[in-house]
């Protein structure tokens, strides 16, 4: 599994977040003690902006601009990897495998990648990576 490197965009293709768009943040290609399976810690978006047009006001324009985002260990097997990369250093050292024992610790890490994701948005890279999956 060459090709699931960290900063890899790609969208999972079961359970809950099926169909929605995930970055990898640190792959795991031989498995752990606790998940003994080739995986991936992700962070992908939950809840897309909405679309903003220049007659909103200010603060109706930033509400539709926020960003749900979630953390979760996804098996290989159901991650489907695209052709495009994001680049998040800020979240490498935020989201690991000790992230996931406490709550009040993942709580935490979800707002940071909020926050990273918002920014990101906000200045227009990644366009791709923040509209929803259409099918």
């Amino acid at each position: 599994m060459k090709f699931m490197k960290v900063g890899r965009v790609a969208i999972v293709s079961r359970g809950r977040y099926a169909g929605k768009k995930v970055v990898i943040i640190q792959p795991q290609d031989n498995g752990s003690k606790k998940h003994p399976f080739p995986h991936a810690i992700v962070a992908g978006i939950e809840r897309y902006p909405l679309q903003v047009t220049r007659r909103m006001s200010k603060t109706r324009q930033s509400r539709r601009s926020k960003v749900k985002p979630f953390i979760k260990v996804v098996n290989y097997n159901h991650l489907m990897p695209t052709r495009y990369t994001l680049d998040l250093e800020a979240l490498k050292g935020v989201v690991t495998n000790e992230t996931f024992t406490e709550v009040s610790q993942r709580e935490e890490a979800k707002k940071t990648v909020k926050k990273t994701l918002e920014e990101r948005y906000l200045s227009g890279k990644n366009r791709w990576f923040f509209t929803p999956l259409r099918f």
